[in-house]
């Protein structure tokens, strides 16, 4: 039975309270397994403070509420008696310490036990928690992860510079994932050299699975509608899966018709398609809805069974036993003060088109807009058109993360904080990434269609009508000269433009300046 902390108190002597947060949403979460179904107390609860600490995308809000709601019926048929606070709930305290207390209170519970939560900050509040409330509090480790965080600090323990590929080697090792014995599947490690093909308007792409809304679902949406109307983003037509069932369909429709090529197309970006072959996958499995592993296993059998190439299979697994695990490992091996690090001295302001979508930059305008409408864009126009443009044109970084942060459906701080101050903004200086992801509007034209319709002229270098990446990209260099020029993987760059002449140099700094002083 799923009920609320204002109903009739219940005698639960002896028993604990069970805290499930919002991305935890997996009946094999530890916190469960140390738990007694029929004596402990799952407590779930819509806080304000977790709602508000960024300004989450109306979208990404609903989605969270919803799937809590859900899995907290799915709890209660399963057995297990669950406290439920909605947002609305007139005794609602407002934040998780404030109804763990209240539930405390209420079922005369005696103890805590709650799976580690993948933020820092909230960490640390629950480590507040047994001096504050006076009782015990158990935090245990979230094991949905494959490497722990001693394994990830064994790991890195004594390496001069710490790089994926190498993790992402040892995953594949542990998991047997596209392995034959100690030798990699096709005999390579890594075929991301196969995986940059520009995708092409006449090819035909599948929408993700889109689920209608039931009751519960409806009524999340009127109350973020109603307690959000401020907030960014679209909320709807609102279409994600919020259950366990539903997210299973949405992997098994990517798997039948999108995978076979994801790989291919994965970095392509197209004016109007949002999604190309991309699984839209990944709130679900940070939110707990779809099991990793489970996701891999499904695509190393498309593979196994001749349904998608090796390049798919082995980019997509890369993408989760690889970068998810990898970025979760950085983030608490060098928190705290991580996101706060700012390598290249940036102080300008966010600008305001990040959250309006109202720029003359086609390329922004397509990733910003769609963000604003899906709460989502692939890691590309993550990476190299919004992330891309902001260290190119001195963003403050901390901005930037908080940025990301709010208006993505899968963004929670372990993993999205070193995407974007390590990978998208170089800010921690080389420690996750061995040079910074910058490049000029010729990338953006290779992989996409954006240019074409663009008010600025891509194949333009400097003054009024060039694509502002071009004199960003070279003045970004020049500006961090100090703290670039030695890296091996640049000096070509550097190279280039020690020949170039006086004049065009000047031209360069000069555009670039300007576009600066529009934002």
């Amino acid at each position: 039975m799923v009920s609320a902390l204002s109903e009739q108190r219940t005698d639960r002597g002896g028993a604990r309270i069970v805290l499930v947060l919002g991305d935890q949403l997996s009946p094999d979460l530890n916190a469960l397994k140390n738990a007694d179904r029929d004596k402990d107390i799952v407590l779930m609860a819509e806080v304000l403070d977790e709602a508000t600490y960024v300004p989450h995308h109306k979208k990404k809000i609903a989605f969270i509420f919803s799937a809590m709601r859900h899995f907290a019926e799915e709890l209660a048929a399963a057995g297990w008696r669950v406290s439920y606070t909605r947002l609305t709930d007139t005794e609602n305290a407002g934040s998780l310490g404030g109804e763990v207390k209240r539930a405390l209170c209420h079922y005369g519970a005696l103890g805590v036990i709650v799976t580690e939560p993948g933020e820092y900050r909230l960490k640390e509040e629950i480590q507040t928690w047994p001096e504050k409330l006076d009782v015990d509090v158990q935090c245990v480790e979230d094991t949905r992860f494959l490497a722990s965080h001693a394994e990830f600090q064994n790991w890195a323990q004594g390496r001069k510079q710490l790089r994926m590929e190498y993790f992402y080697r040892d995953m594949r090792r542990k998991t047997g994932l596209l392995m034959q014995g100690e030798r990699p599947e096709g005999g390579k490690w890594n075929f991301d050299a196969e995986n940059r093909k520009p995708a092409k308007q006449d090819l035909f792409m599948l929408q993700p699975f889109q689920v209608k809304p039931d009751a519960i679902t409806g009524g999340v949406l009127d109350l973020v509608e109603a307690e959000f109307a401020d907030n960014f983003g679209k909320l709807r037509p609102f279409w994600y899966a919020v259950t366990r069932k539903d997210a299973h369909l949405a992997l098994d429709r990517f798997v039948e018709h999108s995978l076979p090529h994801f790989g291919d197309y994965q970095d392509a970006m197209l004016e109007g398609e949002a999604f190309l072959y991309h699984s839209v996958l990944a709130h679900y499995m940070n939110a707990g809805l779809l099991d990793p592993m489970e996701v891999c296993h499904k695509v190393e059998q498309a593979y196994y069974d001749g349904h998608a190439p090796l390049n798919a299979a082995e980019g997509y697994i890369r993408q989760i036993i690889g970068w998810r695990e990898y970025m979760r490992g950085i983030y608490w091996l060098k928190m705290p003060g991580y996101t706060e690090q700012n390598f290249f001295e940036a102080t300008r302001n966010l600008p305001e088109f990040y959250w309006t979508a109202d720029t003359d930059m086609a390329c922004l305008a397509a990733a910003i807009g769609q963000t604003r409408d899906e709460a989502y864009a692939h890691h590309i126009q993550r990476l190299m058109i919004t992330g891309n443009f902001a260290m190119l044109a001195g963003i403050d970084p901390h901005q930037v993360h908080e940025w990301y942060l709010a208006v993505y459906a899968d963004a929670y701080e372990w993993v999205e904080a070193p995407n974007v101050i390590g990978m998208s903004q170089f800010a921690d200086g080389g420690f996750l990434g061995s040079k910074p992801y910058a490049a000029s509007g010729n990338y953006i034209n290779k992989m996409s269609d954006h240019c074409a319709g663009c008010r600025y002229d891509v194949k333009q270098k400097t003054g009024s009508q060039a694509c502002p990446f071009n004199p960003l990209y070279w003045d970004f260099l020049i500006r961090n000269e100090d703290k670039l020029r030695g890296n091996p993987r640049l000096g070509q760059i550097y190279r280039t433009w020690d020949r170039m002449d006086d004049q065009k140099k000047a031209a360069y700094r000069e555009t670039a300046q300007a576009v600066l002083d529009m934002l």
